[in-house]
């Protein structure tokens, strides 16, 4: 951006021409050729989700989420409720078309209209959607929701400055790393250091066309294995 200066002489910000509050997110489901993310409804998605995420026998999914494993489906059920009550947090159940079964969460949050601000986090992917074409287009759907259908500038991707995953999948996707903010919060009796990442309006034109070609059809042979890696502007 160019720098400016106001009558003083003083730097300022780019002028945002013509800016408004941007909606919030509607609570419609985005659908692709190999998933759904939809609303998460804690009734009709609980027991799909459990059952999907007891493939993860030793619990990492949970290492750096809030909560710990839930091995019973009536607590999960519970948390589910309870963490899906509101719009912000909004949770999401991402749905694998093939089968039609939940095998994943991810959520918008931290949802700033006024500014065009929003967060996707508490994301957990089950074993079922890990290191597939699913996982990889879901973000997608989220993330063309907020940049091409609700017109946001900025989105977020927080984790644990420890949980390497989360940061080799937030730089996979395309965002960009913005530092650590040191002791930002207590959880499970420990400290955390987040990482930042974003991916701004002017950013997602290109990464856009990326995940197009990624995602084409032609880009997966017959057992769905990819032909080229996702390759994300730098």
């Amino acid at each position: 951006m160019n720098a400016r200066t106001n009558d003083l002489g003083q730097p300022v910000g780019e002028a945002v021409e013509e800016w408004s509050g941007r909606p919030f997110p509607p609570a419609t489901p985005m659908a692709g050729r190999w998933c759904r993310v939809e609303p998460l409804e804690a009734e009709r998605h609980a027991a799909q989700l459990h059952e999907a995420n007891l493939d993860d026998r030793e619990g990492r999914n949970w290492t750096y989420l809030a909560s710990e494993p839930f091995r019973q489906l009536e607590p999960y059920r519970d948390w589910l409720s309870r963490m899906s009550a509101g719009r912000d947090p909004f949770f999401h159940a991402i749905v694998d078309r093939a089968s039609e079964k939940a095998v994943g969460v991810a959520a918008f949050l931290r949802i700033d209209p006024a500014n065009g601000v929003i967060e996707v986090g508490h994301i957990n992917y089950s074993p079922r959607l890990q290191r597939t074409a699913l996982a990889t287009e879901a973000m997608f759907l989220m993330m063309s929701h907020v940049f091409d259908e609700l017109g946001y500038r900025r989105y977020e991707w927080k984790c644990d400055s420890l949980n390497a995953p989360s940061i080799a999948a937030a730089k996979r996707l395309g965002f960009r790393f913005e530092g650590i903010f040191r002791q930002a919060l207590v959880y499970k009796g420990r400290n955390r250091d987040t990482a930042w990442f974003s991916i701004l309006d002017r950013e997602w034109p290109s990464l856009r066309a990326e995940y197009r070609r990624w995602l084409d059809p032609s880009n997966f042979d017959d057992a769905g294995r990819q032909r080229t890696s996702l390759r994300v502007p730098v």
